[in-house]
């Protein structure tokens, strides 16, 4: 059985536990400005309508310090397109000298002909191509001249 010393003992332990949870949570209003900037506080806003929230429904940053990582360093576009070609001139130089033809060619009909139709790779139809696919596909084979034809 129960004495009463140990009845009051479980009762201040249960009461002090009640109180602290209840004491820990807290009202967090946050609400944006007209500039979009957010604001957070414990007293709501005067001028805008604040979002009420409780601080244990807040989702907590993990405590401690997290080593930074280094980045790996990514080859750009330009290096891949590059080191590809290289590889391709020296696997087979038959065919870095046919995808050099072809690009001289295509960069002289692109270059003296401004209305010009392509096929759509989709559909199969015969489209006409706009002006600007027709300087992209100058700029794409300039840049292939550049990487097989030297």
């Amino acid at each position: 059985m129960l004495t009463l010393r140990s009845l009051v003992y479980l009762l201040s332990t249960a009461f002090i536990l009640c109180l602290s949870l209840s004491v820990g949570a807290t009202v967090i209003y946050s609400w944006t400005d007209k500039d979009g900037q957010v604001h957070y506080s414990q007293e709501p806003s005067v001028e805008v309508e604040a979002k009420r929230q409780y601080s244990e429904d807040i989702e907590r940053d993990k405590v401690g310090y997290v080593a930074p990582v280094k980045e790996q360093a990514q080859p750009s576009e330009e290096a891949l397109r590059r080191a590809e070609a290289k590889l391709i001139k020296e696997k087979d130089s038959k065919q870095a000298e046919g995808i050099c033809d072809k690009a001289t060619h295509s960069l002289n009909v692109l270059t003296t002909h401004t209305n010009l139709n392509r096929q759509n790779e989709q559909t199969g139809e015969v489209v006409t191509m706009t002006e600007v696919e027709r300087q992209a596909a100058i700029q794409e084979n300039q840049q292939r001249v550049e990487l097989f034809c030297q």
